[in-house]
């Protein structure tokens, strides 16, 4: 067996383990939450579009105040929805989880493994 199969193969079993944690399940299962309620996908619709408008208005110079606290407004009431309240919970917990095996990737590697290890071209 190749040392490229070797390490592959821990990477297919790293991602197994990380699938099984208990942070990755919650995050699945508030995903599973936001997506099936109704009520979050039409708000994420309205903030996407609200969004998408600020960015427009911004890349014509006719963005003003009131648009973007309409966008900040949105956004509150798309994020005081309990299921995307816990979403953003379980997401934040799954992104520390996640950071600290990058962590631990990259002090074996002397290398920011997430950050550095992808690219060859940086100014």
């Amino acid at each position: 067996m190749s040392v490229a199969k070797t390490v592959e193969d821990l990477g297919a079993e790293l991602g197994e383990r990380i699938a099984a944690t208990d942070e990755y399940e919650r995050f699945e299962e508030a995903k599973r939450a936001v997506e099936g309620s109704e009520e979050a996908q039409q708000r994420i619709s309205e903030f996407e579009s609200l969004r998408a408008e600020l960015t427009t208005a911004r890349q014509t110079g006719e963005a003003d105040q009131e648009l973007v606290d309409e966008v900040r407004q949105a956004q509150h009431e798309l994020h005081s929805l309990p299921e995307m309240a816990e979403y953003l919970e379980a997401e934040e917990e799954l992104q520390a989880r996640l950071q600290a095996v990058n962590n631990a990737i990259s002090s074996e590697l002397v290398v920011d493994f997430g950050g550095e290890a992808g690219g060859c071209c940086r100014d």
